[in-house]
């Protein structure tokens, strides 16, 4: 049978060629609950203005090509999804692009039973730091990141995955949203890209934490730490230590759990890592 070569349109041979251009930049693209979508807006002299499930979305590229970045959240449904668009001298457009099934590991633990119920001052806590840590990951400011790739925050290997769901006596659990690196207490922690600092606290659950906002809703989180070496509002580099591993709030033992927030979704971290080893604290 004789070989009929792939026939590309004009049109999406450019549209790919630019954004493979970005490429370079960008995380690696898994349209999964938990992943990320990279969505070509296509040329435009301005930046377009993106919206997913009502917020805020990453833009980046330039002239010739525009490239959304979407944030899925965990709890996502699989199946079709809309990207708002809005460019300017245009009239409002919609993109859909398709969010695929994926199935997390599952762990079942037996425990003691405080170990999973909250007392009601305990709770009382967790919901106050709950309200606050969402206006933490609101957060939005209009210049992108120059770069998407992140650099990992301790060296070491990772000792729980990232959308992990976890059974304790029969009762489930929301599913792992970070990446948990085995460090002994007191490794330094850098900053996974450049970016300012916009809190620090200790929490119920997370204990000593930092959240890094790198521009355009991607934020990182760093927690259970035994120092915090910044302060809020301080601007740092990549490689910057802002704090050295702990094993502060409800833990069982010294690690760093780190997060990435994109439009408020949590998403697996191992999509934006660089492949450079980690860059040593400063």
């Amino acid at each position: 049978m004789p070989h009929r070569a792939l026939r590309w349109p004009l049109g999406a041979l450019f549209a790919l060629a630019a954004f493979q251009a970005l490429a370079v930049d960008l995380p690696q693209q898994r349209s999964v609950p938990g992943g990320v979508a990279t969505i070509a807006l296509g040329p435009a002299p301005a930046p377009p203005r993106a919206r997913f499930g009502g917020v805020p979305v990453l833009v980046t590229g330039d002239a010739r090509q525009w490239v959304a970045v979407v944030g899925i959240a965990l709890a996502a449904k699989p199946g079709k999804a809309t990207l708002e668009v809005e460019q300017p001298g245009r009239p409002p457009e919609r993109r859909t692009f398709v969010v695929e099934p994926v199935k997390y590991a599952e762990q079942r633990l037996k425990v003691a039973p405080g170990h999973v119920e909250l007392s009601p001052e305990d709770l009382a806590r967790y919901e106050r730091e709950r309200e606050h840590l969402a206006r933490v990951t609101a957060t939005f400011t209009d210049s992108p990141p120059r770069s998407l790739r992140l650099a990992q925050p301790v060296p070491g290997p990772y000792s729980s995955s990232f959308g992990l769901r976890r059974v304790f006596n029969g009762q489930s659990r929301n599913p792992h949203s970070g990446m948990d690196i085995a460090a002994s207490k007191g490794t330094p922690v850098a900053a996974a890209a450049a970016g300012r600092v916009i809190d620090t606290g200790d929490y119920f659950f997370n204990g000593r934490t930092v959240w890094i906002d790198h521009g355009a809703g991607l934020l990182t989180m760093y927690c259970h730490l035994d120092a915090i070496t910044v302060n809020h509002g301080d601007t740092v580099a990549e490689g910057d230590l802002i704090g050295r591993v702990g094993a502060t709030g409800r833990v069982t033992g010294p690690h760093l759990h780190w997060s990435v927030s994109l439009n408020r979704a949590m998403v697996d971290p191992a999509l934006f890592l660089a492949d450079a080893p980690p860059p040593a604290p400063r």
